[in-house]
């Protein structure tokens, strides 16, 4: 990141909008989840291999806000899974500011999984790109790109990361 940021209260602003997208998921409020994201955007789970090379596969992708809702309703009524939860830990978050008002944002997530039966793996890790911007009062995510380690995919990818 070239200029970081250098106002403390946005920085804090940004982190806050961070932490409570991702209470939202860990919480399994996740029909509240799209409300974070602008309604023409960007949500896309890559592994860190092709994110590199530069090549566009990932393992998910969705373009807009309404796609974001469909693969929550999918998740609530079509898909079959093992009931489990999630626990994001978010660190090393660096802010720069960009032209229009937006901010590019880096940081690090690891995402342990609880299976019902008490179970506990590490789900995924990795880094989150991001593309914030205001809308109003309020911050979304214009962009989201997760960034994932392994190369290997978990077939139970159902939670949003």
């Amino acid at each position: 990141m070239a200029t970081p940021l250098d106002d403390a209260a946005l920085f804090r602003r940004i982190e806050d909008f961070l932490t409570r997208c991702i209470h939202c998921i860990d919480d399994d409020r996740l029909e509240e989840w799209p409300d974070f994201f602008t309604e023409r955007c960007r949500y896309k789970i890559i592994s860190r291999e092709n994110h590199d090379r530069g090549l566009p596969l990932g393992v998910m992708e969705c373009d807009s806000r309404g796609m974001l809702k469909d693969r929550i309703a999918s998740l609530r009524r079509a898909n079959v899974y093992e009931p489990h939860t999630y626990r994001h830990q978010i660190s090393a978050l660096q802010v720069e500011p960009l032209d229009g008002g937006a901010f590019a944002c880096r940081s690090n997530y690891l995402v342990v999984r609880t299976m019902t039966g008490g179970a506990m793996s590490i789900f995924s890790t990795g880094r989150y790109l991001d593309r914030i911007v205001a809308e109003g009062d309020d911050l979304r995510f214009e962009e989201r790109l997760v960034v994932f380690e392994s190369r290997q995919v978990e077939t139970l990818l159902v939670i949003p990361l």
